[in-house]
């Protein structure tokens, strides 16, 4: 049986930008473990895997090391291609999750993800990580990921990892945020995680739930500008909604296919 392959960058509007992610329509389920061989054959950092129910999609994301329980771009991968090669003509598109309902809605070219909030709270900074980061937060809190408050934009730039000591983390499908405000956006993000194939995330949707809400209530403002300041970038649209965030960014295809499991 042959499957059908893209690939998206997303949380850009220009090729070889963003954060690259894979989407494969199924009519049905596969086996987990082919599934995450799947995703670990594509390498790339996210692979959704969607099944079409009457009123909505059932989506599942593999990283190559193990199945997450979000995945912002990769969300946004695959509404940007049930938009625009699978002509899914619905307003607004609803995923059921691991994380619960998740929806997309696209205005102006950019697809806006309604995500959980998830407010970080004040914690010591584990010896480990301390260890591993070559520049010291200066304030540190945790939700599902650390998040690590440092002074200015530069700092996030220059910001190095040693591998040893951070692969002593084990924060399952958790990683490391460091973040600070920004030159020409509201603030400003790079994203590590810990045992993982690939290291540093290019754009990463689902940290926003936490720096969302983090920099509302920093900065006073419930609408912001973002940029994750990895090799690649990225850029997005933030919205505060007490219980939600809304996490917005554009996407380009950079190849469709198929694919045969022989």
């Amino acid at each position: 049986m042959d499957y059908a392959l893209y690939q998206v960058d997303a949380f850009t509007n220009r090729l070889f930008g963003g954060n690259p992610a894979c989407v494969i329509p199924l009519d049905h389920w596969l086996e987990d473990e082919i599934l995450l061989k799947i995703a670990k054959e594509n390498a790339v950092p996210e692979t959704a895997f969607f099944v079409a129910n009457k009123e909505s999609f059932h989506l599942r994301w593999f990283t190559p090391d193990l199945e997450m329980d979000l995945c912002g771009h990769a969300t946004l991968a695959t509404a940007h291609i049930l938009k625009t090669q699978l002509q899914c003509d619905r307003e607004i598109i609803h995923f059921n999750t691991l994380s619960g309902r998740v929806q997309v809605s696209v205005k102006d070219d950019y697809y806006f993800l309604d995500f959980p909030s998830r407010m970080p709270v004040r914690k010591h900074l584990p010896q480990p990580l301390g260890d591993a980061l070559s520049l010291m937060p200066k304030e540190v809190y945790k939700a599902r990921d650390f998040v690590l408050l440092y002074e200015k934009e530069e700092d996030i730039k220059n910001i190095e990892i040693e591998r040893s000591h951070f692969d002593e983390l084990d924060l399952g499908t958790g990683g490391v945020i460091v973040t600070a405000q920004g030159s020409k956006v509201d603030f400003v993000s790079r994203f590590f995680t810990p045992r993982a194939t690939i290291l540093e995330d290019p754009v990463t949707g689902s940290a926003h739930c936490s720096l969302i809400p983090f920099w509302a209530n920093i900065l006073n403002k419930e609408r912001m500008t973002a940029a994750q300041i990895s090799s690649r970038g990225g850029h997005l649209v933030c919205v505060n909604k007490e219980d939600r965030v809304l996490i917005g960014g554009k996407a380009r295809t950079y190849f469709q296919g198929k694919f045969k499991i022989i």
